[in-house]
């Protein structure tokens, strides 16, 4: 196994700081740009959560007593008479929001009600999600960057949902230094990181692909394994490709020698890269041979291979001509057998799988109180 490269907690955030900022802490960026694929998003649904955001929006605007302009024009009020903000009107103001202009009084609100409230433990409802959800819908990251990163909100956001939802935000536009600022924030918030949070920290210096980046990357988890965390096989991914990216082979394997079921599309082909890189030529024909055995059960899920990577491949054993008859036999029964893909492996790394348990979960969702016997009224509130 390739030796740990490890950072001090300051020290890791200095070097977090001098990829963001390049020149400060002695770790200069060499950011390259994005390896192919398009931008897309990482956190599922189940996650995000907008849908339900929206209904819930839809649900309260049906409910409420008088007009959203009257609703929004006694709040500007009660900011203007410095009258106590409370929770509820507050909830109801981030499900009443349409533009971003109404944006700018969330953010009014949100400043009295933190500065009322810093000091009072609410329990476990989180408005930080909510406005994160908000931004989202709205496409607005600047607004939810901002709020953040103050420190006079500083408490607010203190859950890792929110840092998520934005980092992913981030991702889908291609600002993955602006993401890095992010995950940074979060550290120094001590906000606790989930395992989507790896994946995004991940993702983000896959994205990067910058020596300073894979420090980080490894530095991130490595800090995960000495805390007992478990992380998925989706983050390790991103760690297996940033070091393949990096030309850290020995690092790349020692990571997916601990994937526990390296058996999806994406393993399959980061193997290859793996073998590839490692010049396990004669290796990788025998694993191809292996793909296309035709005594396998119908019912034994086949790996399915990107054209991209095969591509590399060929290139390899090109200068060899009995491996490289070998591989032509092989490709053309792994495309007869539909084996191929065209997805990249950068497309495969980025893609989201959709929540399997979603469906279980709204079958199972209680809709009346134990307690009352009476419709959950308020489930419209739930985080």
């Amino acid at each position: 196994m390739a030796a740990a490269f490890r950072y001090p907690k300051q020290t890791l955030l200095q070097a977090l700081r001098s990829t963001v900022y390049p020149g400060v802490g002695g770790l200069g960026s060499t950011c390259c740009s994005c390896p192919l694929g398009a931008k897309r998003y990482l956190l599922t649904d189940n996650i995000v959560k907008l849908k339900e955001f929206q209904h819930k929006k839809v649900a309260i605007a049906h409910n409420l007593p008088g007009t959203k302009e009257n609703y929004l024009r006694k709040l500007e009020e009660k900011l203007t008479q410095n009258k106590l903000i409370l929770k509820g009107e507050l909830r109801t103001l981030l499900h009443l929001c349409e533009s971003r202009d109404d944006v700018e009084l969330i953010k009014k609100v949100i400043y009295r009600y933190h500065a009322e409230n810093r000091n009072i433990t609410l329990g476990e409802y989180k408005f930080g999600p909510l406005f994160m959800r908000l931004c989202y819908e709205l496409d607005d990251e600047e607004s939810a960057a901002e709020l953040i990163k103050d420190q006079h909100l500083r408490g607010f956001f203190s859950d890792s949902t929110s840092f998520n939802i934005l980092m992913d935000m981030l991702f889908i536009k291609g600002k993955y230094k602006s993401a890095l600022e992010v995950l940074i924030e979060m550290k120094n918030q001590d906000v606790k990181f989930s395992k989507d949070t790896y994946v995004l920290a991940f993702a983000i210096c896959y994205k990067l692909n910058s020596p300073e980046a894979f420090k980080i990357c490894t530095t991130l988890r490595e800090e995960a394994l000495i805390k007992g965390e478990v992380l998925s096989t989706r983050a390790s991914c991103f760690a297996v490709a940033l070091a393949l990216n990096q030309n850290q082979v020995e690092k790349a394997i020692s990571i997916f020698s601990q994937i526990m079921k390296p058996e999806s599309i994406i393993c399959t082909n980061l193997n290859i890269m793996i073998h590839i890189q490692s010049n396990m030529l004669k290796t990788l024909i025998e694993i191809l041979k292996d793909a296309t055995d035709g005594t396998l059960s119908k019912f034994v899920k086949k790996h399915e291979f990107s054209e991209e990577v095969l591509a590399k491949l060929r290139e390899k054993v090109k200068d060899v001509p009995t491996l490289l008859a070998r591989f032509d036999e092989l490709y053309e029964k792994l495309h007869t057998n539909g084996q191929v893909t065209t997805y990249t492996l950068d497309a495969l790394l980025c893609h989201t799988p959709k929540d399997r348990k979603s469906h279980v979960v709204l079958l199972n969702k209680r809709t009346v109180s134990r307690r009352t016997f009476q419709p959950l009224s308020q489930s419209l509130w739930a985080e």
